[in-house]
This record gives C-alpha cells, sequence and structure tokens, in this order.
C-alpha cells in the first residue's frame, strides 16, 4: 500500500538547517502573494465581464448597481473559497499523517460522502434547505463515517490499506444511495444537484458567518498536531519513547478533520481531490514535517479551489461549470500520475 518511507521521514522531521529553514520560510511568502493573487483574480474574473472600474467600484463605492451587486457576490464566493479550500487542504493533510498514507483524504476514506448523505436526507425527508439546518446534519455524517471507517479499518491496529478499503466500500454504498434519493425525488433534485456536485456560487455572508467558528476551531487544533503527528511518524514505538499519547492525538486527528471537511462539506458540497493533491505536492518540496506541512497546506489550498472555480467561469461563459468537477477533471489525471510513482507506490 502507500506509505512513506521512515527513513526519510526520521531525517526530514529532524530540525533543518538555517538555509533550509530560510528557503521554506520565504517559500511561505511566496505562497502568500500567490494566494493573493488567486483571491484578487477570482473578484475581477467572472461570467460576467466586468472591467477593473466596475471591480474597483464594487469593492470600495458599492452604491447598489448590477456590477456592484456581482463584485459583492464575487467578495463572499472568494472568501468562501479561502476557507473551505484551507478546510480540505489541511484535514487532507492530517489524515494522511494519521494514517501514513499519502493518498488519503476526506474524500477517499468517506468523510465527505458521510456528510453528503446526512445533508440530503436533511433536504429530501426533514425538508431542511438552510445552511443553519444541514450544517449539523453534516457534521453528523462526517462524524459517523470517520468513527465506522476508523472502526473498520480495525480501530487502534488500523493499517493504511484497512482505512483506505474501509473508506472506499463506504463511500460507494453512500453515493449510490445519493443517486437512488434524487432520482426518486423531483421535488428534491433541483436543490440538491448543485450542491452534490460542489460548488461556491452559493456564498453569501450568512454561510461565511456559520461555518467560520468551526473552520477555526479546526484549523487551530489541526496546526496543533503538527508535532505529535510527526512523532507519530516515526513509528509508535518511537512516539511514545518521545512522550506523545497515540490515542489522543489519533482522537484529535479525526476530530480535527473531521470538523473540517465537514463544514466545508456543508458549505461547498463535496469537493474531492483539493486534500488529496496539495498535501502531496507540498510534501515533494517541505519533506514529511507537518509543521511546514500544514502551514503551505493551508495556502495553496485554497490557491487551487478559486484557481478551478475561476476556470469554471470563464470555460462555459456565459454559464459556469461547477468548482467540483473542476477539480475533478484537474484531480482524475494527477491522482492516477501519483499512484503510478514508484517513490510511494509498494506493489
Amino acid at each position: 500500500m502507500l506509505v512513506d518511507s521512515p527513513p526519510e521521514q526520521r531525517a526530514d522531521t529532524a530540525p533543518a538547517p538555517p538555509t533550509r529553514r530560510a528557503i521554506r520560510a520565504f517559500g511561505l511568502l511566496v505562497s502568500v502573494v500567490i494566494l493573493v493573487l488567486v483571491a484578487l483574480a477570482s473578484i475581477a474574473i467572472g461570467a460576467k465581464q466586468l472591467s477593473m472600474g466596475e471591480v474597483w467600484h464594487g469593492l470600495f463605492q458599492d452604491s447598489g448597481t448590477y456590477a456592484d451587486v456581482v463584485v459583492s457576490e464575487r467578495v463572499s464566493r472568494t472568501v468562501l473559497g479561502l476557507l473551505a479550500g484551507a478546510a480540505l487542504g489541511l484535514s487532507g493533510a492530517v489524515l494522511q499523517a494519521l494514517t501514513r498514507n499519502p493518498l488519503a483524504d476526506p474524500g477517499l476514506l468517506g468523510i465527505n460522502a458521510g456528510a453528503s448523505a446526512a445533508v440530503v436526507t436533511a433536504i429530501t425527508f426533514f425538508g431542511v434547505t438552510s445552511l443553519s439546518g444541514y450544517v449539523w446534519f453534516a457534521f453528523f455524517g462526517a462524524a459517523a463515517v470517520g468513527a465506522l471507517v476508523w472502526f473498520l479499518g480495525g480501530s487502534r491496529g488500523a493499517t493504511p490499506v484497512r482505512l483506505a478499503l474501509a473508506g472506499t466500500a463506504i463511500s460507494a454504498a453512500l453515493y449510490g444511495y445519493l443517486q437512488a434519493v434524487m432520482i426518486t425525488d423531483d421535488a428534491a433534485l433541483g436543490r440538491m444537484r448543485f450542491w452534490t456536485v460542489g460548488s461556491l456560487s452559493s456564498a453569501t455572508d450568512e454561510t461565511i458567518v456559520q461555518v467560520l467558528p468551526f473552520l477555526a476551531f479546526g484549523t487551530v487544533l489541526a496546526l496543533a498536531l503538527a508535532r505529535p503527528l510527526n512523532a507519530m511518524a516515526m513509528g509508535d514505538d518511537t512516539a511514545k519513547a518521545l512522550g506523545a499519547n497515540l490515542n489522543r492525538t489519533r482522537a484529535l486527528s479525526m476530530l480535527a478533520a473531521t470538523v473540517l471537511s465537514g463544514a466545508a462539506t456543508a458549505a461547498c458540497g463535496p469537493i474531492v481531490f483539493v486534500g488529496l493533491m496539495v498535501p502531496h505536492v507540498v510534501r515533494s518540496f517541505t519533506g514529511p514535517d507537518l509543521r511546514w506541512i500544514l502551514p503551505y497546506a493551508t495556502l495553496l489550498s485554497p490557491v487551487l479551489l478559486l484557481g478551478s472555480d475561476v476556470v469554471g467561469r470563464v470555460v462555459a461563459r456565459p454559464a459556469e461549470l461547477q468548482v467540483g468537477i473542476v477539480t475533478a477533471v484537474i484531480g482524475g489525471p494527477v491522482f492516477i500520475f501519483l499512484v503510478r510513482r514508484r517513490r510511494t507506490a509498494q506493489l
């Protein structure tokens, strides 16, 4: 199965030389600049073409014109993309470290499928249509599936192979359930079909305010787990010798991943491959040290999500292509490439 090399982990999690640390720190600054540029592009570029003057006016001199309203909607969309992208990237990086599997992410382990199934159930059978109503269903579904995957994967004796197989099986069953519900419920189909694809188009200030506390909690928790997860990467015995509490670290890691992916899924729908691709790419130039992987994933995952959203707005003008479709199109070939890499694959 896909695992990181322990010798490489022991070498790269040691204190980095000053020059290397400086390069990594400079890379974070570059990532911030890239993120700012992509965020500005997300505000300036859309299915509706606006001049830079109209964009500037909408940002700083909102007078209620059509162009100003469009810019205001793009700002909310961009902010949600920043938050959701960071959440998906962080949750993917945490799960990859927890399972010692560089191809793990909330989608592959069934967490996104659990949140999606719970939200679709809320919409169809309970008539819930607002984020404030179904966000709790999303969290419950994500938590339930995360716990089930962990249990089926062997709990404390979980292995990457078992976790991947359990997540794949549960995801397949839940997505079959989603399709069955949408086919049999015409009234709910219109409300669900865009959400289940994954989109930022329904972003509002209310949505951002409601998911922000959960995303903030999950982000702080995930970043705080960098050192104990680094210790666990060296093996359970070594981690215990270094003073890491294995059960607590595993439980908190699952909690952080569940909160982050559950909130992002509730707000945007299930968006795949972001939590898989970005941490893996980041690891290729930072090494497996999570003290660097997690900050980089926090900055670069929104770059992928917002960049994909901008592409979706441009290629289908005057309509839009949902960001979940774009990330899937990009992520499919990347996933195949990662699977075939000899460095991370053991057959």
